[in-house]
């Protein structure tokens, strides 16, 4: 079986070890979501990952809703993450861009005033980040058939802008009570049209999303992003192996270049499941490198690859505090600990400023 230092193909990537680094949310972007200088020593810093996948990155003034988070729907957004996928390439990695549409859970402040749309006029549980604290989230208003061709365009574009920023790829999010996964789940998506009701309907949103985007960006620079075994910020399903291995299945069909889980255990150190891993329906349905995420180390991620489980293993707060998290984990060396307090400041403290084993 695989090593994780052993390098995986990824579509079109060559990917030098199976070590990946997970989408994880910052705050370092302004306030009108451009990216900023830091961000490029940060990813640049990460370079030693197989492949790293950046923060979620919106793809719309419309579906983007959480403070200093970068968009890519702009000119002078994609302009900005220039430095930061050449500093990436400069240091010898590979980055893709992860698409985000927060659908319900953009609060009206950040947008506007006007309500975030949705599947269902649902709103969700608990509260919204926004630039004067939190607040609770408000009910959304439907996404009118007449408009899910301008909300694929988005995506679109967003993928378009992403290969001209210089990414090698996009991941769609499709995961964590988002848009995406507002469509798919039972108890956000409350519809009679063609969108909702069986799953055939209610995955019907993220197989033209992705095929919009495999068709722009190419199927082999496409990932997607799915959490299936928990309810996520409101989001849940009844039948999970129902839902997600039908997804599994026709994203199979398009041929993307991976598909990555974030599945947490019963005790999860960020989110717990209510559910056992739907992961095994999946690995069934799906034909590509299977990514799973939530909570590893480095004996738990080789366990997952010798049996057969995943293709690869994408770290999350293990890879912010750790920047050679690959060297660390073949040397078997001590880990930093995160920080939360810093995960989503401003600033260079809590972002740049992890020690590497060299600097130790």
């Amino acid at each position: 079986m695989p090593s994780l230092f052993d390098p995986i193909r990824i579509g079109a990537i060559e990917a030098p070890n199976r070590i990946f680094m997970a989408p994880l949310t910052r705050g370092r972007s302004t306030r009108g979501h451009v990216p900023t200088p830091i961000m490029a020593a940060y990813y640049a810093q990460r370079a030693a990952a197989g492949l790293i996948i950046s923060e979620a990155t919106g793809i719309s003034r419309e579906g983007l809703g959480w403070p200093y988070t970068p968009g890519i729907w702009t000119e002078e957004q994609v302009a900005a993450w220039r430095p930061v996928t050449a500093a990436v390439h400069a240091a010898g990695g590979r980055i893709l861009c992860q698409l985000w549409h927060m659908g319900r859970l953009v609060h009206p402040d950040m947008i506007g005033g006007v309500p975030p749309v949705s599947a269902s006029t649902i709103p969700a549980p608990g509260m919204a980040h926004t630039y004067d604290g939190k607040k609770p989230y408000e009910a959304p208003r439907l996404l009118a058939l007449e408009e899910i061709p301008r909300l694929i365009g988005d995506y679109r574009h967003a993928a378009a802008n992403a290969m001209a920023a210089g990414f090698d790829g996009v991941e769609i999010h499709a995961a964590n009570g988002y848009l995406l996964d507002q469509f798919m789940r039972g108890n956000a998506n409350t519809r009679t049209d063609r969108y909702g009701g069986p799953v055939e309907n209610r995955i019907r949103l993220l197989t033209e999303v992705t095929q919009a985007v495999a068709d722009t960006v190419g199927a082999d620079r496409t990932g997607v992003r799915l959490s299936p075994n928990e309810p996520r910020q409101g989001a849940d399903d009844d039948d999970p192996w129902s839902l997600f291995g039908a997804a599994a299945a026709a994203l199979s069909a398009i041929g993307i270049a991976f598909l990555e889980l974030r599945e947490p255990g019963p005790e999860g150190t960020f989110g717990k499941a209510t559910r056992p891993p739907v992961a095994p329906t999946i690995r069934a349905a799906f034909s590509g490198p299977l990514v799973l995420n939530s909570d590893y180390d480095g004996a738990s991620a080789q366990a997952a690859l010798d049996a057969g489980q995943a293709d690869a293993i994408a770290f999350g707060r293990t890879f912010l505090a750790n920047p050679d998290l690959p060297e660390r984990l073949r040397r078997g060396a001590a880990l930093n600990p995160d920080v939360q307090a810093t995960w989503y400041s401003q600033g260079p403290e809590g972002y740049l400023d992890y020690p590497t084993l060299a600097a130790a």
